[in-house]
């Protein structure tokens, strides 16, 4: 017999409540921690991911490694090889389409549900975000890309965290850590931007939202997104044809 607690399953009726094992602990944050660097763009599209590799890395076993890297491939983040590695999935113009047009039909609505529910913190902390990003993509340094990438993170999820949305939430987290390699190969061809170019949709997406213009919102938000995948889209398409890539 099993019955149900408000802190967890007690076995039995005996009160013995059942709780998380180290292994299991050790795995979810292998897992966030992968996570985390694929989100982030930490890893070239293609590249290849070798469990022991990993585990050397983490200074950790093979085994929780190995589940780590199991669920994400689920999550689509990366795909099986035959030799029972995994790498990074491929930057393709159908796959950068997919991702651009999914990721502006469900961050646009979190945009609209968000606008109803900020208050002056909320825009305040936005604000903050906005003017550390322009300063960090200012600076120079083996820390700029990691830097830039997880401001501009907390900037969106701090919107679509205000939007109060359970269901959509988790979407736009597994879509984001598809954009992985995209949000990398960005970064690159961001570095010749100013960092006014990078985060100036940013200004235009909190007036908008502040004034409760949703549609200007969601049309600021649905720049800033394919901003970043056309200036590879553009880049891809010099390479197919062997000219330098146009300005976006």
């Amino acid at each position: 017999m099993i019955s149900v607690k408000a802190d967890g399953l007690a076995i039995g009726g005996q009160g013995t409540a059942l709780g998380p094992v180290a292994r299991e602990s050790l795995q979810e944050r292998v897992y966030s921690k992968l996570r985390r660097s694929l989100i982030h763009g930490i890893f070239d599209a293609g590249q290849v991911l070798r469990i022991q590799d990993l585990a050397d890395t983490l200074q950790t076993s093979t085994m929780p490694v190995r589940e780590a890297l199991a669920r994400l491939v689920s999550e689509q983040a990366l795909e099986p090889l035959p030799s029972r590695s995994v790498r990074v999935p491929l930057i393709t113009v159908d796959r950068l389409n997919d991702l651009a047009h999914a990721r502006t039909l469900i961050e646009g609505e979190l945009v609209r549900l968000a606008t109803d529910r900020l208050r002056a913190t909320g825009f305040a902390q936005l604000r903050a975000l906005t003017e550390e990003c322009e300063t960090a993509f200012g600076i120079r340094g083996p820390h700029k890309r990691e830097a830039t990438s997880e401001l501009n993170h907390a900037f969106h999820f701090a919107i679509y965290t205000a939007a109060g949305s359970p269901v959509l939430r988790p979407i736009v987290e597994s879509l984001w850590l598809q954009s992985g390699p995209y949000v990398r190969a960005a970064a690159g061809l961001y570095e010749e931007s100013s960092a006014h170019s990078a985060v100036r949709h940013h200004w235009t997406l909190i007036e908008a939202m502040e004034r409760g213009d949703k549609d200007k919102a969601v049309a600021a938000l649905t720049e800033d997104i394919t901003q970043s995948f056309n200036l590879i889209r553009n880049q891809l398409k010099a390479v197919a044809e062997g000219e330098p890539p146009a300005d976006d």
